[in-house]
């Protein structure tokens, strides 16, 4: 019998110090960086992540009653038996589902011209004797009789793509282990384009693989010299041409390859020009970029195939309207974007351009085009959620202007959206700036101060958070807290701009937003100073460390999921898998003596204090990739050595998942419960 610890575990400190621009870091947590990563075998270290786990367990199993009860309470507002709208492509319609009580989807066709279901591809079969499964890029030839598909077995990212021969059912001999990208067809079916990860787990190569070949003789068409930049690969609207793409955080350059002919010389669209991105599809020889060259906000331009880089412009850019994306049909387009952080999906004719806007029934959502895959279409799939409407699939009539709904999520257990309230406010940060912040409470809620309210935040890499639906977060609206989105800094909710503020040099906005829409939202009523549970992962983790290093007297329970703690120590490490394509993001801190300066300001490791913390659950996963399992791991030995609180503070490590934690919809869920029971039981509210 295993005794459960009494006490949290402790980790030595070891000696070790390093000097850089004449500022010496003292690091005594370090060793907790196994040498042989990605392999992690150190003894040392797998016992001290094991006694964080027996801690955990140990802390949590008082509450499990709790945690069942979360748990069943989520289970019940899915639909086991769910399935998708099915989706015409060519000469078949797809769809994907779920069985009762599977954790992993099925992928099914059925001929458009009558026949039979086809079940094309079986994640249960697959995920058998995995602890983890995780279905990555999948691709149907153009002849419809294969299927390209890549999977995951231990959260590492590193895919291994298999074919499967749809007209008999066999898997195909062709194995491709350590793809990292999309897989794409030539158009005779014959070839498939797809990126390598290299040793430091970046996609630096584009490679043509022939049905049939050896690997080892697969073609290397395009190759990365620059370190910090990626290689994607994907296919023009109009299917006719392959798009190689590399790029990283503000630089972006495209490479055009006939689909018939994936050999032949790939035609550059434009040089890269530092601090330029842009994007490309095709339609009847002319080519249409999305680009950052003139605006922050983006404008579209059009070239035409002999001279793709003389741009003319088509969509002028805008203060107010952010274009974050476009989609080529055969007789129109459509443009995508935010007007004032609020989605607006258009209509747009080749022939003037002008927009026609799909109105949607409420003031704050999220909507954006749904699956579209064909070319030639008289109707368009849109999605649609608020914070009180459940996901909504349309089919938006380009005849008429009609929204015929298609699907709406299925809540097993009831949803009565009519008990719920939700707003969007602006708070002021203390630099002036107003902050968007959307919160959605129950109808009965009370603004006097009494009432406990979750904060979530991310504030990087020019990701908006969406304001949409959540049938987990109905378990703490029904136990009486508000619950907010903070569209701070660093994310592009309000344009580009908005990102740029929360990056490099302004980093600290993200922070202070942060912090200054509670304070603004306890001046409001909404709650009160130690009555806020926050929340946030990766780069939202490090959001969670900071704002607990700067006001930790704010919180009364915070989750940090796999947190990017050990900035500087990351961003000094070129070796990472992440690190050199970061350095836009955050700055370069080995060349760079005010980044290294800017970023130890702030990183939560290095900012650890002898002060009282909020009580705090930490997540990591030991094949993560992104943030590697020391960061939350050495934080987390630094917080128990210098803290002056008894606060709980938990560290929970999947040591056989990557950054997404546990995978299949059931285990996820129990997570979530996990989280909220922590939550609830520390802020008083498990009664």
């Amino acid at each position: 019998m295993t005794i459960a610890p009494s006490v949290p575990p402790v980790a030595s400190k070891r000696p070790h110090s390093f000097t850089t621009h004449g500022i010496t870091i003292e690091d005594p947590w370090a060793w907790l960086r196994d040498p042989g990563y990605p392999k992690v075998t150190d003894k040392d270290v797998l016992d001290y992540l094991g006694e964080e786990n027996a801690w955990f367990e140990a802390a949590m199993a008082p509450h499990k009653a709790l945690t069942d009860a979360l748990f069943e309470e989520m289970k019940g507002r899915i639909k086991e038996d769910d399935q998708s709208v099915p989706q015409k492509d060519g000469d078949y319609v797809y769809w994907r589902a779920f069985e009762t009580g599977a954790q992993y989807r099925k992928w099914f066709r059925r001929p458009v011209a009558g026949g039979d279901d086809q079940l094309i591809l079986d994640e249960p079969m697959l995920a058998e004797g995995h602890d983890y499964f995780r279905l990555g890029a999948m691709s149907v030839s153009p002849c419809g009789r294969y299927l390209a598909f890549a999977i995951d077995t231990d959260g590492s990212e590193r895919f291994e793509a298999r074919i499967k021969d749809l007209s008999t059912g066999e898997m195909l001999p062709d194995t491709i282990p350590g793809t990292l990208s999309s897989l794409v067809w030539t158009s005779d079916s014959k070839g498939l384009l797809y990126s390598l990860a290299n040793e430091n787990w970046r996609t630096d190569n584009a490679r043509l693989h022939w049905l049939g070949s050896p690997i080892d003789s697969d073609v290397e068409l395009f190759h990365e010299d620059d370190e910090g930049f990626r290689v994607s690969i994907g296919l023009t609207s109009s299917e006719k041409w392959i798009v190689v793409a590399t790029g990283d955080h503000v630089t972006s350059e495209a490479w055009l390859l006939p689909a018939n002919d994936p050999l032949a010389k790939p035609l550059l669209v434009s040089a890269r020009k530092p601090g330029r991105e842009y994007d490309v599809d095709e339609r009847d020889g002319a080519l249409y970029i999305r680009t950052n060259d003139t605006h922050p906000n983006f404008r579209l331009v059009q070239a035409a195939l002999d001279t793709p880089d003389q741009w003319a412009e088509v969509i002028a850019p805008s203060d107010r309207f952010y274009l974050t994306d476009f989609t080529l049909f055969k007789q129109f387009y459509v443009t995508e974007g935010r007007d004032d952080g609020l989605d607006q999906v258009e209509l747009r004719d080749y022939d003037t351009h002008m927009a026609k806007r799909i109105a949607f029934p409420e003031a704050s959502y999220s909507a954006s085009l749904d699956d579209n895959p064909e070319y030639d279409v008289t109707k368009l799939r849109i999605g649609y959620e608020s914070m009180v409407t459940p996901d909504t699939i349309y089919d938006y009539h380009l005849d008429d202007g009609r929204l015929e709904v298609l699907k709406i999520q299925e809540i097993p257990s009831g949803y009565d959206a009519s008990l719920y309230a939700t707003e969007r406010l602006m708070v002021p940060a203390r630099d002036g700036t107003q902050i968007p912040v959307s919160i959605v409470y129950p109808k009965d809620f009370k603004k006097d101060g009494s009432s406990p309210l979750h904060l979530y935040g991310y504030g990087a890499y020019g990701i908006a958070m969406e304001p949409g639906f959540s049938t987990g977060r109905l378990s703490l609206l029904d136990r009486g807290f508000a619950f907010a989105l903070a569209h701070i800094r660093g994310g592009d909710d309000l344009g580009q701009q908005w990102y740029l503020d929360g990056k490099l040099d302004k980093r600290t906005n993200t922070f202070n937003d942060f912090v200054d829409v509670a304070k603004g939202l306890i001046d409001r009523g909404y709650t009160a100073k130690g009555r806020i549970s926050i929340s946030g992962g990766s780069a939202g983790g490090e959001l969670m460390g900071a704002v607990i290093n700067s006001d930790p007297d704010l919180w009364g329970a915070v989750v940090a999921h796999v947190p990017f703690v050990d900035v500087l120590n990351t961003m000094l490490d070129e070796s990472l898998p992440l690190t050199p394509g970061e350095w836009p993001e955050w700055g370069n801190p080995i060349e760079d003596k005010t980044a290294f300066e800017t970023i130890l300001s702030y990183d939560p490791y290095n900012n650890v204090k002898a002060q009282d913390y909020p009580p705090l659950l930490v997540t990591a996963g030991l094949n993560d990739p992104r943030v590697t399992y020391w960061e939350p791991a050495k934080w987390v030995a630094r917080l128990r050595a210098t803290k002056t609180d008894d606060n709980v503070l938990l560290l929970k490590v999947n040591m056989g998942a990557g950054h997404g934690g546990k995978s299949g919809r059931f285990e996820s869920l129990h997570e979530g419960a996990e989280e909220f029971a922590f939550i609830l039981w520390q802020m008083g509210l498990t009664g």
